[in-house]
């Protein structure tokens, strides 16, 4: 039988976690039946077991380690085969014939048996109870018993400390040699894999992104599950992480880490040159102030998150006597059971338990969260809606079953159940309370689902990131040029010079000697240039209360492509205005609002007792109540019926509350408790002088600010609403007598909320005193033209409205009797009660009552915009400043804010990208838009992730075309995409504005972020490099000083360059002339000073420079276009600045060789002479615009030198300096070396001027 042939049982289902390991070697002894294949098989196969050790191909020599190991037992050319298993226990060795039991199991489990008696050797396993029987298989201690020595006694010790035995096959002649290992090493193997374990189980824990789950949590009992601390960190360091942290980021700068290595081998003695301080002092003094500008950023996010975590909450307690105790925002937990009160920020994402009013509903705010103004309504569940306490929630047994977190603010699913089954209530996003939104009216009670990092808040924030400028990494290519032209001046030096020796020792002295070339003092000059820029930017009267909170990226502001700004608080001011009303015969602005409150004082006072008489009831208040209604024939309407019955149909079609502060709880209003915070732009106060009461100031509240506006307005003519609850609502007409003012009694039959679908709302309402049913709507132009009768002047009159920027709403009527509506309310209940297609079957059955409805008026509401908003669209646009409008709003407030701040230029069309679904819609949406050249375009969030997810690269070439873009409902997220993605694509600067915490991410991607200090708070002023009170602030930012930094940064880093270039030229030719010898020109404190008090206060006095002034750059904002294409700074002027420096530095140096006579260090005298004389040159001739500290530092930088000339004997000689020659050769040199470069200027300015010369 071939040993291919021969089966090998593995034995990894028998491999338990054990200490012993066993080694099985088999081989083939020659036989008469198998001999002819004995040659073939002298090759073993490796094998792998479940213990993870491999097997070895054994050699048949005797000088191998096996055959060393087991002596003669596997010599010839047999070949074997090992591999090692774990036993499956400890038992099987416990006797003195545990090995031979160890034996029989492995001679049953081979199947070798082939019912020949075994010859000399074979022996049976005793003792063991397996059953094979003697002859079987042939099992001896050892080889020999087959190669013919002597065999060993069972359990006989190896040198190694093991015990073998061996198993011939009578059969083949095969044998298999049982080896069982010494524990010792098996022990040391298993320590191993318990640190190898720590060890990972260290990293997975501390390193490896938490999994995020669906959970359990246990309404009224401890959780024992961690989850996240409730911590708001937005700090980018810890005390640990700091200083590698801020090193790593200062070192992957080229620059400073040339420096580092270029400081560090001054510490070798063969190649120092000069003193340690001249490479030290300048880094130490970067990376000083690095680190000190670093802590106190961090220092400052580290304050301001301690002051948010430490706010302190109600947490219901059991054991606590007053029923809550006050814990500080960090230390909430999953499980904790909480009190909101009305404008408290939610610590954490919460599911509403119960609120102060009666029906379990709440309002928030939501603004820093979505972007929305719009207070959204929360409903409690209602199991816990119905506890007459608190405190009863820790007593009753339920549990919420919710979703893992994610970062989708618009949805939620949970399920809240109790233990014995009897309550199983489905929850939705309407039931939650997100972190970071506000309680804007009443109390709110809930439990902890989520805290911390697995907050809908958080996930929808990017952590923040260090920013770099493209001119820094536009330098730091520049110097890696630098140090490969290092590399190259170094390598030819050693070529003329000959690489015997210790060529390596030369070759670095003359790197270090050309280290100059890449001058330390850039990054200095830079960074308080930066420093000097942002200061203006705080101190600039013009753009008050401007912040700069990051000093790194001043220039970016002057290479912005794209701005991608937020709509609320940014563009607008969060307030609403009634501005007109169109009655369909006439028009109503500002200017005529009082002549309609002439008229509904005129009508209540005198009309109203001719159509109804004088009608007295007792009301509630006691008063005189004059139920008011105009019907019959058209033609007996008396004046004035279009103006009564246009604001009588605002005051009733809404959804507005009017709610009071008043501790009397005066307030006629039961639908809310408490009120929400004055500042909210969906609340209005008024004061109203109810009959028989004293003064009391009202507030409104509601979900829409629109709503807020209209019935502000109405209040303002002269129809007042004072109460509201679920069921009634209350009207007030003020008549001329102000004690007799009329109440109107009205029963609210049925509401038709608004929705983003529909785009209309309506209500049913019964009229108390006359029992008249009318069905008020109200909605969109584009929705209602086709609901009401025919008319003429309603879509030329909203045309016009939206042409001026007003958000436009169409308002209607129907007169239903009690058998019309008797009808609609069974069908529509039916409608309701439908379990398949209720959505579509209850809006069949509104749409039967939406027919022939009565055109009442046309209103016009505008959304304030910021001061000077339009103006800086048009600089920004003019700037070739492509802007975005990205938004959480609706549709078509976006379109209506788009056009009023003349986003959209006035001859740029409006394409609309409808809601896409699918491939096939996106595919045909774009090729729609593509065919619309010059159009701005208008995309909502899920039609963008639909559009980005099959097309694109189309998609974003045809957007970053378009001269304006405006996305709707867009996710905090999603706004970070899309920076992102206009980074990506098109490789270009981009700016992002906004006011509110969901526009934090996008400023944090952006490559320069401003926030806006305004009504939504601080959380996107802080979080921006700029901090600006207004947009308009914007224009000036980029155009001026945005400008300027660029400017001025790209001449300084210049001009720094060239000042290195020349004195490493100088360098060269020096080492060139002199044997090639590696000797300094300059030593000591000549070099330090050369850089720092010679040259150093005219070259920084470049920040002073400009090319235009403030006023022409605001005046002709295309000038900016310039600046994007990155010409100031660029590889074509840095070559430039390159060719200037060779020139001069060889004129100065072959001048001084040539002129000087006696001594050497005449050579120094001229040639440094030469060099700062030219270097001062060099600053006058790049200046624009001169300032009398350019003057002044020009004058204190030649006084400084000529000082030194005097006092440092050690490099001048003073005779030679006082002689005549020495200042003809230095003016002769200087003149050489600067006076081509001034005519070439000049000709160039004369013949080619640039675009600013040309306008001045």
């Amino acid at each position: 039988m071939a040993e291919s042939n021969l089966p090998l049982r593995d034995f990894d289902e028998e491999s338990e976690t054990d200490s012993e390991t066993e080694l099985l070697i088999r081989r083939d002894v020659p036989s008469g039946r198998n001999n002819n294949n004995s040659n073939n098989n002298n090759t073993g196969r490796r094998r792998k077991s479940s213990t993870g050790y491999s097997g070895v191909d054994v050699d048949g020599g005797g000088g191998s380690f096996l055959g060393n190991l087991f002596g003669s037992h596997i010599s010839g050319s047999a070949a074997g085969q090992i591999r090692y298993r774990n036993e499956r226990s400890r038992e099987r060795a416990k006797n003195s014939n545990g090995i031979y039991s160890s034996i029989s199991k492995l001679a049953q489990l081979t199947h070798t048996s082939s019912g020949v008696a075994g010859g000399t050797g074979a022996v049976t396993a005793g003792g063991s109870g397996s059953g094979v029987a003697t002859g079987d298989v042939g099992v001896t201690t050892s080889g020999a018993a087959a190669a013919g020595g002597s065999a060993l006694p069972p359990g006989d010790h190896l040198s190694n400390g093991g015990t073998h035995a061996t198993i011939v096959d009578p059969e083949n002649g095969s044998s298999t040699v049982f080896y069982q290992h010494n524990r010792r090493k098996s022990k040391s193997r298993s320590i191993g894999n318990i640190c190898k374990l720590c060890l990972c189980s260290c990293w997975r824990k501390w390193f490896r992104p938490r999994e995020l789950r669906a959970r359990t949590v246990n309404l009224g009992r401890v959780n024992t599950e961690k989850f996240p601390p409730n911590e708001i960190r937005n700090q980018k360091y810890n005390f640990i992480t700091f200083l590698p942290l801020v090193l790593f980021e200062q070192f992957r700068f080229f620059l400073n880490l040339y420096f580092l290595l270029m400081a560090l081998s001054q510490f070798i003695p063969d190649i120092r040159i000069g003193y340690p301080y001249t490479y030290w002092g300048p880094l130490g003094f970067v990376l000083m102030v690095t680190i000190c500008r670093e802590a106190v950023d961090d220092l400052r996010r580290h304050q301001r998150d301690h002051e948010v975590n430490s706010q302190k909450y109600k947490r219901l307690s059991a054991t606590n006597g007053s029923g809550y105790e006050m814990v500080p925002s960090s230390k909430l937990k999953v499980g904790d059971i909480i009190i909101v009160e009305k404008n408290e920020r939610v610590p954490s994402d919460l599911i509403l338990l119960r609120t102060s009013d009666r029906s379990g509903s709440v309002f928030v705010r939501t603004d820093q969260l979505d972007g929305e103004t719009d207070w959204k309504p929360r409903l409690a569940v209602p199991y816990t809606q119905k506890l007459s306490r608190d405190s009863e929630l820790h007593s009753i047994d339920a549990s919420f079953y919710v979703e893992k977190p994610q970062n989708d603010i618009h949805s939620f699913i949970a399920t809240f159940c109790m233990a014995d089954g009897s309550e199983d209530t489905g929850l939705s996003v309407e039931n939650t309370l997100w972190a970071n939104t506000v309680v804007a009216a009443g109390t709110a009670t809930g439990i902890v689902i989520y805290t911390g990092c697995e907050t809908r808040s958080v996930m929808n924030n990017s952590q923040p990131r260090s920013k770099v400028g493209l001119l820094d990494m536009e330098i730091n290519g520049l110097t890696k040029v630098l140090f490969c032209a290092v590399l190259g001046l170094s390598l030819v030096m050693m070529m003329l010079k000959g690489f015997g020796g210790p060529w390596y020792r030369y070759m670095f002295r003359f790197v270090l000697l050309f280290s100059y070339i890449i001058p330390i003092s850039l990054r200095v000059n830079l960074d308080m240039g930066k420093a000097f820029y942002s200061w203006q930017m705080q101190n600039d009267d013009n753009i008050k209360g401007t912040v700069v909170r990051s000093t790194t990226i001043p220039e970016e502001l002057g290479r912005i492509s794209y701005v991608l700004t937020d709509k609320t608080g940014t563009l607008t001011q969060n307030e609403m205005v009634f501005k007109k009303i169109h009655l369909g015969i006439v028009s109503h602005d500002a200017d005529t609002f009082h002549h309609i409150g002439q008229m509904i004082q005129k009508l209540s006072g005198n009309i109203l007792q001719q159509q109804q008489g004088s009608v007295s009831s007792s009301s509630s208040g006691g008063e005189s109540t004059k139920p008011i209604m105009f019907a019959g024939n058209r033609m007996r309407r008396p004046e004035g019926w279009r103006e009564w019955e246009a604001v009588r149909a605002l005051a009733l079609c809404h959804n507005v509350t009017p709610v009071s502060d008043d501790e009397d709880n005066r307030s006629v209003s039961t639908a809310s408790t408490v009120t929400g915070g004055n500042n909210s732009p969906t609340k209005s106060v008024i004061n109203i002088e109810a009959p028989g009461s004293t003064d009391t100031e009202h507030q409104y509240q509601a979900a829409s600010p629109d709503e807020i506006a209209l019935v502000k307005w109405t209040e303002q003519v002269g129809l007042t609403l004072i109460a509201r609850d679920l069921n009634t609502m209350t009207l007030q007409v003020k008549t001329p007598s102000e004690d007799n003012d009329i109440l109107l009694h009205y029963q609210i039959l049925q509401l038709f909320p608004f929705t983003s679908e529909s785009k209309r709302m309506g209500i049913i309402v019964r009229e108390s005193k006359s029992g008249q049913i009318t069905f008020y709507l109200k909605g969109a132009d584009v929705v209602m033209s086709s609901i009401v009768q025919y008319n003429d002047w309603l879509s030329e009159e909203s045309g016009n409205m939206a042409r001026e920027g007003l958000r436009t709403l169409v308002v209607a009527k129907k007169v239903l009797t009690e058998e019309q509506y008797s009808d609609f309310e069974t069908r529509y209940n039916a409608a309701r009660l439908s379990i398949t297609d209720r959505v579509a079957k209850v809006a069949a059955v509104t749409e039967s009552l939406e027919r022939e409805l009565e055109l009442l008026c046309l209103t016009g509401v505008e959304d304030r915009l910021q001061e000077n908003v339009r103006p800086t669209l048009e600089l920004l646009r003019n700037a070739g400043v492509r802007v975005w409008m990205l938004t959480g709003d609706k549709l078509e407030t976006a379109c209506c804010i788009a056009k009023s701040s003349q986003l959209i230029g006035r001859n740029q069309g409006l394409h609309v990208l409808r809601s896409v679904k699918t491939r096939t819609d996106a595919h045909q949406e774009l090729n729609s838009f593509r065919r619309k050249q010059g159009h701005a375009l208008v995309i909502s969030g899920e039609s963008l992730e639909v559009c980005l997810q099959y097309y694109r690269p189309e998609f974003l070439e045809l957007a970053t075309a378009s001269p304006a873009v405006v996305c709707c409902r867009c996710s905090p997220t999603q706004k970070a995409q899309v920076v992102a993605l206009i980074q990506k694509h098109t490789g270009k600067r981009t700016c992002a504005v906004g006011d509110g915490g969901n526009d934090v991410s996008m400023i944090q991607q952006a490559d320069a972020g401003v926030g806006i200090e305004g009504r939504e708070g601080r959380q996107a002023s802080l979080a921006g490099d700029f901090s600006i009170p207004q947009f308009s602030h914007i224009a000036k930012l980029l155009l001026i000083h945005g400008r300027r930094s660029y400017k001025r940064s790209a001449a300084l880093s210049q001009f720094v360059i060239h000042r290195g270039l020349i004195i490493t030229t100088l360098q060269a030719v020096f080492s060139a002339v002199f044997y090639l010898s590696s000797v300094a020109l300059y030593q000591g404190f000549l070099m330090v000073g050369y850089s720092t008090l010679y040259t150093m206060f005219p070259v920084f006095s470049l920040v002073l420079d400009q090319d235009i002034t403030s006023e022409t750059a605001v005046t002709y904002p295309e000038l900016y276009k310039d600046l994007s294409k990155g010409r100031s700074l660029s590889y074509k002027t840095f070559f430039i600045w390159v060719l200037i420096s060779i020139y001069q530095g060889g004129v100065i140096m072959y001048g001084a060789l040539i002129l000087f006579v006696d001594e050497f260090i005449h050579i120094v005298a001229i040639s440094f002479s030469a060099l700062i004389m030219t270097e001062l040159i060099m600053v006058a001739l790049t200046v624009r615009t001169w300032h009398r500290l350019m003057v002044l530092a020009e004058l204190f930088s030649l006084a400084l030198y000529l000082i030194s000339l005097a006092v440092l004997h050690e490099y001048f000689d003073w005779e030679f300096i006082w002689s005549y020659d020495f200042l003809w050769k230095v003016s002769l040199i200087t003149l050489v070396s600067c006076l081509p470069l001034y005519i070439i200027k000049f000709l160039r300015k004369k013949c080619s001027p640039p675009s600013y010369l040309k306008l001045s």
